[in-house]
């Protein structure tokens, strides 16, 4: 669950895209870009984020090719579905506390989350990854 702390913090850069800083319950923090169109947040307001290696609900892995069957997918159950790749991840040690970052460009659109290096350990560079929110 993280909770949007600020919006543009370094202005706005594009009409239609928005940087949000948001932190968890859990102490981790997210930098994200959300096309402000399609999914507007607001300051204070609480969401759930998942990242998944694939949308099949049984965990399979994915083809090249589009799925139109129309079958239940976990996006289904999220409001914002953005894909992309994670290009970096680093450790960081701070005052004697690790964390981890993963940065995930998605087209663009450009997230950076720091956690406990335990939280992101299933993460690698050049991995695929889905990023699914909805507002709680």
């Amino acid at each position: 669950m993280f909770e949007v702390i600020d919006r543009d913090p370094d202005g706005k850069k594009f009409d239609r895209v928005s940087r949000y800083k948001c932190r968890s319950e859990f102490d981790a923090e997210l930098t994200i870009d959300v096309n402000v169109d399609v999914y507007p947040l607001t300051v204070g307001q609480r969401f759930s984020l998942a990242l998944a290696p694939t949308l099949s609900l049984d965990g399979t892995p994915e083809d090249d090719a589009f799925d139109q069957s129309g079958k239940p997918s976990l996006a289904d159950g999220y409001e914002y579905v953005m894909y992309g790749k994670c290009y970096k991840k680093v450790d960081e040690n701070a005052g004697g506390l690790t964390r981890a970052s993963a940065y995930i460009s998605f087209g663009g659109l450009l997230m950076n989350l720091k956690a406990d290096p335990k939280n992101l350990q299933e993460i690698e560079i050049d991995d695929r990854i889905y990023l699914l929110m909805r507002a709680v």
